[in-house]
């Protein structure tokens, strides 16, 4: 027999108080937002997938999941990222509006496969996209907006680690040529130091470049001799001071996994109480019609891995029959989460209460 009431492996069905937390989560990120002037688009859950795939540099739908619509007979996907559909409405609904443009969005994501770290095939991504500019200026406004914004939906012990995404295809071009620059990445990044002692000694250094932030930019000042990297460095130094003590900071420049489209800046977000990564941002570059590039820079979290550690507990009131509905009313607006008992025998134990509405004032459950 079937059992219908089984889901998909990757699928889950949220449940109290963690839907409840993914959904405040998102208020905040989102408030935080709107209050630097990043206004709100919705795109839909599924795009044709020609399109969808042409609008970020190196990106591709290598993992979405796709299927023929039956109105058009062409190839739909249904997004496994928001970034993508991001760039399109900056290029083709507001092409007119003046750069940068200011963008933030929430929606669900659907992935091909999920992975050993992250099983989950579908999430819920919220984002801020900065579109016109990658400067300092707009890498520190991103990032900040970041920070506060896992803040203001409760993340504790919030850390930063920075990469340099092309990191290695710069200093190949300049004062240490390689041939092989993916081969070197890729050994860089597993922090293989035999193999990259084969393929490129003088990278060497780059593996230890790599820890808190102060110690490791120092030990890439003293790698970059040439002064290829000055500029940004002196621009990671820059970000660094506007996050000041919000964050602990870490640097590794050679991390390229969930980087591959970025440029020159790269960092992923942690939070005390998540086992990975709660979310991921950088510079990188927008495909056009016709071919035509626009610089672009932004953020993604992840509201489910936030809320699996700061849901928070339930603090919830409840109103024993014959409460009479204006003071039910005073308390929601006092900020409780009112429950009224709909029939004599209802108990605050069985509608899941913390507090109960007793001589005029909100009690502690056996207190």
């Amino acid at each position: 027999m079937t059992r219908t009431s089984l889901l998909p492996e990757g699928f889950r069905d949220s449940l109290p108080p963690h839907a409840d937390g993914a959904a405040a989560v998102e208020a905040h990120v989102l408030g935080v937002a709107h209050g630097y002037g990043y206004e709100r688009v919705d795109p839909p859950l599924a795009e044709f997938a020609d399109g969808l795939a042409s609008r970020l540099k190196d990106g591709g739908l290598f993992d979405a999941v796709r299927f023929v619509d039956p109105v058009s007979q062409r190839t739909m996907a249904i997004r496994p990222d928001i970034t993508a559909q991001i760039a399109r409405i900056a290029a083709t609904r507001m092409a007119h509006h003046p750069r940068p443009v200011r963008l933030s969005y929430a929606g669900s994501v659907l992935k091909l496969r999920g992975g050993a770290l992250q099983p989950e095939r579908e999430t819920r991504q919220i984002g801020c996209e900065l579109i016109g500019l990658d400067t300092v200026a707009a890498a520190r406004e991103v990032v900040t907006v970041a920070v506060e914004a896992l803040a203001a939906a409760g993340a504790q012990g919030v850390s930063l680690d920075f990469t340099l995404p092309d990191l290695v295809p710069t200093l190949a071009a300049g004062a240490l040529p390689i041939d092989d620059v993916d081969q070197l990445r890729d050994r860089l990044d597993a922090k293989d130091a035999g193999a990259v002692a084969q393929i490129a000694p003088a990278y060497l250094p780059l593996i230890e470049a790599a820890g808190p932030f102060d110690s490791a930019i120092g030990r890439l000042r003293q790698f970059d001799v040439a002064g290829v990297l000055a500029s940004r460095l002196d621009a990671l130094e820059a970000i660094a001071a506007a996050v000041g003590d919000r964050a602990t900071l870490t640097l590794d420049p050679t991390e390229r996994h969930g980087f591959e489209y970025q440029t020159w800046l790269g960092f992923s977000l942690f939070a005390e109480g998540s086992p990975r990564e709660v979310g991921r941002g950088g510079t990188y570059t927008l495909m056009h019609e016709g071919g035509a590039e626009e610089v672009a820079t932004g953020f993604s979290l992840y509201a489910a891995s936030i809320a699996g550690a700061y849901a928070g507990a339930r603090r919830r009131l409840f109103l024993p029959v014959g409460t009479p509905p204006e003071t039910g009313a005073e308390l929601r607006s006092a900020g409780w989460v009112t429950v009224a008992a709909l029939e004599p025998g209802d108990t605050p134990e069985a509608q899941l209460c913390t507090h109960v509405f007793a001589g005029g004032q909100a009690r502690p459950l056996g207190g």
